[in-house]
């Protein structure tokens, strides 16, 4: 399968109003954002559990990243509730389940190689920044010179410029916004290529962002099987 492949071209989709594709899980559904590969995939997608649901013990080999976008996320390392934001590197196993249901945001096979830092960042947790104009917060998930996760609150009725010197890619976790001319609610997803500005126009409601400077698919990304 191939999903919003060209990492040349600009993407923005409103997940929420795409239709929930099962996984092999029972009770577990997926929105697919980006994707390259069947079953084992690089792959960016919005997750639903339904209460009660779990996955089977899997390892992941290629790395996942994930933003707890509603309701609390669980494995057997603990709770992770909305806001959430955490990676586990590549070789790392775990059970995830969700006992009263949740819905996350998730990147597979994306990391590069050599990278091996865990981190869990729980709401609020993270380094605070100097928000942008626009903004009134900006907290840093994770920065290891090769890419930035931030997590942003943008003003009500805000104009927020994001420059990208190297890629950039973001979803609104709550709120809502117009992107370079696009519509975005809870859950919309954006993917710019080096050189293409984010120009937002926040809603009434304002918003919080999550963004990742990063290249959009590192030059030493992990080999996928096969």
């Amino acid at each position: 399968m191939r999903l919003n492949h060209d990492l040349t071209r600009p993407v923005i989709v409103n997940a929420a109003e795409l239709d929930w594709v099962p996984s092999p899980a029972a009770g577990v559904d997926r929105r697919m954002l980006f994707r390259v590969g069947g079953e084992v995939a690089r792959a960016t997608s919005i997750v639903r559990y339904a209460p009660g649901s779990a996955f089977p013990r899997h390892t992941h080999s290629g790395g996942e990243e994930i933003l707890v976008l509603e309701g609390t996320f669980q494995d057997e390392h603990g709770d992770y509730p909305a806001g959430c934001y955490f990676r586990n590197p590549p070789g790392t196993s775990h059970v995830p389940a969700a006992r009263d249901g949740c819905v996350i945001f998730v990147r597979l096979w994306q990391y590069r190689q050599g990278d091996q830092t865990q981190v869990v960042r729980q709401p609020g947790q993270g380094q605070p920044v100097e928000p942008r104009p626009g903004a009134t917060s900006a907290t840093v998930l994770f920065n290891d010179g090769h890419e930035e996760v931030r997590l942003e609150a943008w003003s009500a009725g805000g104009l927020v410029t994001v420059a990208n010197p190297r890629g950039l890619e973001f979803l609104v976790h709550s709120g809502a916004l117009t992107a370079n001319g696009e519509a975005m609610g809870s859950q919309g997803w954006g993917r710019l290529p080096v050189g293409t500005d984010l120009q937002a126009e926040v809603g009434p409601a304002g918003a919080t962002v999550w963004l990742k400077d990063a290249p959009l698919l590192h030059p030493d990304v992990l080999a996928m099987p096969g």
